[in-house]
């Protein structure tokens, strides 16, 4: 019978592992990252999960007229804050995964 107290205590582990995965993964569709180009005329700024929340641009970047330019620095600000929502996001989860990726969890 001890293998069945076994499988209980391990199922019971999977469960509370689970719950503080679901916590951490609220706490990240909360969170805010934030990034800008062009010496802040751009502001991006993501969820904990990389989905653009907010976009901001400075009057200054579209007086300048040049949409390949307010192009580009949209498309920096958005990917340096995707990028950092990818970091907040592995030291996030990294303690509870074991450095599994996000992908890879229950």
């Amino acid at each position: 019978m001890r293998g069945l107290g076994d499988l209980k205590g391990l199922m019971q582990q999977a469960q509370r592992l689970q719950a503080e995965i679901a916590k951490r993964q609220q706490e990240l569709a909360e969170a805010r990252v934030e990034a800008s180009a062009g010496g802040g005329m751009v502001r991006a700024v993501v969820s904990g999960h990389g989905e653009l929340v907010e976009l901001h641009l400075s009057p200054e970047v579209l007086a300048e007229g040049d949409a390949e330019l307010v192009e580009d620095l949209i498309l920096a600000a958005v990917k340096e804050a995707q990028a950092k929502a990818k970091e907040l996001a592995q030291e996030t989860m990294s303690e509870l995964t074991g450095g599994m990726p996000p992908g890879m969890l229950p």
